[in-house]
C-alpha cells in the first residue's frame, strides 16, 4: 500500500512488481466512529454437550475513536496487468520476471544478456472507473450519402460523418493543377447563395483573386466581411488549396500554377515565430505578445471542454452575415466579420498579434525585407519545394531581420528585460525560438528537411475543415 496523505492511496496486489496496476483510492474528509466488534461463542466442548441447543453468540462493541479522513476505492479497474512472459519451445508461457527485474546489484554480465524487451506501458488506462458506452442507434444519413472507404484496420470513427466541403488539395509535386471546382462544390455554393449579400461577397472574392491569385484565409477575412461558415463553402468554389511547398496553406485561383510563374515569388508563405529565451534576458512570459496555447493548460482527451462558438441559426445563414439582432446594432454588416490588417500584414514598429504568424512575402511591408526577397529578381531559374523562386536561406534571413525589429520594439517598451542581454560574436543580438532551440539545432534541422512533410502549424489545421 502506498499512500500520499494529501492526494490518494494506491493498493498493489504485487507491490514490488512494476508491471502491476494498482487500485486507487481518493481521499475524503469524514466524521465517523471507529468501532471494535468482538463476536463471542461458546467453546467446542460446551457445544458438543448441547448438540440439540442453538449455539449462543454474543457481540461486544467498543468505540476506539473518531475517523476524520477516509480513502474510498471508487475505481474498479484493477485487472490491468502487464505480463512479462515468453513463449517456450513447447508453446508454454514462461515468466520473465526473474530475468528482467533487477532486485539486487548485478554484475556486468546481467546487462549484456540477450533478452526480449519488456517496457511497462506509461499508463494502463486513462480511467479508473468503467463507464457505459450508451450505444446510439444507426445514424440516418441524407439521401445519396455513401460511406467513406475504410481499410481493414479496426477504426473508431466519429459519431457523425464529416460534412464535405468539396475542396481540392494539391501537393507541390503534383503535375497538374485544377482548372475548375468540383461539381459538388458548385452545387453546394449555389444552394446556399440565396440572397444578394452572398452574391456580393462572391463578387468581392472574385475581384480579390483577379488582383492577386494567391490568398491566405486570414487575408481574405481581413478584406471582405463574410460569415465563417459561408467562407468554408465559397473558397472551394473559387480556388484550390496547396498542401505542401512554398505556397502551402494558401488558396490559389483555379487555373493558376505558381510553380510556372516566377512572379508568384511574392505570394510565398513565411512561417514566422517570435523568438525569445532566458539566456537573452527575458522569458516567454515577459513577451508583450502572449501565446495562444500553453502546456500548463493541457487537458486530457477525456476532458469535456469545448470552445464556445457563436450561435448560428438557419435564418442567419440565409441572410449571409447576420448572427443576432443584438450584433447588428454593434457593427455594420460591411465589417462585422472583418479581421484587422495586422492579422496578415507585417509593418515595422508594430508587434504581430500572435507569436506564430504566417505571412505572404508581399505582405511584409518593410523595405529592407523586400530587398531580401528581390535579390534574384529576373534571375529566377528553378522553383524548389523549400525556397520556391527565392534564393536559398531567404526565409532564414527574413526571420532574422524580423526578429531584430521585434526585439527593438520590446527593448523600447521594456528596457529592464535587456539589462543583462549578451550579444553574439558578430555584435548582432540574436533570439532563440520559443522552443529554446539553439542556432546549431536549426542548422541540423535544415539538413534533415523533408519536403513532403510540410509544416506542422496552426494555419494548416484549416485542412481539417475540408477533410
Amino acid at each position: 500500500i502506498y499512500a500520499d496523505p494529501t492526494k490518494r492511496l494506491e493498493l498493489y496486489f504485487r507491490p514490488r512488481d512494476p508491471y502491476c496496476h494498482p487500485v486507487c483510492a481518493n481521499r475524503f474528509p469524514t466524521s465517523t466512529v471507529l468501532l471494535k466488534v468482538r463476536r463471542r461463542t461458546k467453546k467446542k466442548q460446551q457445544l458438543d454437550a448441547e448438540k440439540q441447543a442453538q449455539p449462543e453468540v454474543k457481540f461486544e462493541m467498543e468505540i476506539l475513536g473518531i475517523v476524520t479522513t477516509v480513502y474510498k476505492f471508487q475505481g474498479r479497474m484493477s485487472d490491468f496487468q502487464y505480463l512479462a512472459v515468453h513463449s517456450g519451445p513447447d508453446g508454454k508461457q514462461i515468466s520473465m520476471y526473474d530475468e528482467v527485474l533487477m532486485l539486487k546489484p548485478e554484475k556486468e554480465e546481467f546487462f549484456n544478456r540477450e533478452l526480449p524487451l519488456y517496457i511497462p506501458p506509461p499508463i494502463f488506462s486513462r480511467l479508473d472507473t468503467p463507464v457505459d458506452y450508451f450505444y446510439r442507434p444507426d445514424i440516418q444519413h441524407r439521401d445519396g450519402y455513401n460511406n467513406p472507404p475504410v481499410s481493414g484496420e479496426n477504426l473508431i470513427g466519429l459519431s457523425r460523418a464529416r460534412r464535405p466541403h468539396n475542396a481540392i488539395f494539391v501537393n507541390f509535386d503534383d503535375e497538374e493543377i485544377p482548372a475548375k471546382p468540383l461539381d459538388a462544390a458548385v452545387q453546394t455554393w449555389k444552394k446556399v447563395c440565396t440572397n444578394p449579400v452572398d452574391r456580393k461577397v462572391e463578387e468581392e472574392l472574385r475581384k480579390l483573386f483577379e488582383v492577386r491569385p494567391v490568398w491566405s484565409r486570414n487575408a481574405v477575412k481581413a478584406n471582405i466581411s463574410v460569415h465563417p461558415d459561408k467562407l468554408k463553402l465559397l473558397l472551394p468554389y473559387l480556388a484550390y488549396y496547396m498542401l505542401t511547398g512554398p505556397w502551402r496553406s494558401l488558396w490559389v485561383r483555379f487555373g493558376y500554377d505558381p510553380r510556372k510563374h516566377p512572379e508568384a515569388k511574392i505570394y510565398q508563405v513565411l512561417d514566422f515565430r517570435i523568438r525569445c529565451g532566458m539566456k537573452y534576458g527575458y522569458a516567454p512570459n515577459d513577451m508583450p505578445v502572449k501565446a495562444k496555447r500553453s502546456t500548463y493548460n493541457y487537458s486530457l482527451p477525456i476532458t469535456v471542454k469545448k470552445p464556445v462558438s457563436h450561435t448560428v441559426s438557419v435564418h442567419d445563414l440565409k441572410q449571409g452575415l447576420g448572427t443576432s439582432a443584438a450584433s447588428t446594432s454593434k457593427k455594420p454588416a460591411s465589417s462585422r466579420y472583418k479581421l484587422k490588417e495586422s492579422i496578415y500584414i507585417f509593418r515595422e514598429g508594430a508587434l504581430p498579434p500572435y507569436r506564430q504568424m504566417f505571412y505572404q512575402l508581399c505582405d511584409l511591408n518593410v523595405e529592407s525585407l523586400q530587398k531580401i526577397i528581390r535579390r534574384n529578381d529576373g534571375k529566377e531559374s528553378e522553383c524548389t519545394e523549400r525556397d520556391g523562386w527565392c534564393l536559398p536561406k531567404t526565409s532564414d534571413d527574413l526571420r532574422d531581420s524580423m526578429s531584430l525589429m521585434i526585439k527593438q520594439i520590446i527593448r523600447s517598451t521594456r528596457p529592464a528585460l535587456f539589462s543583462s542581454t549578451t550579444s553574439s560574436e558578430d555584435g548582432k543580438e540574436q533570439l532563440t525560438y520559443e522552443s529554446g532551440e539553439d542556432e546549431d539545432d536549426e542548422e541540423e534541422e535544415e539538413e534533415d528537411f523533408k519536403p513532403s512533410d510540410g509544416s506542422e502549424n496552426e494555419m494548416e489545421t484549416e485542412i481539417l475543415d475540408y477533410v
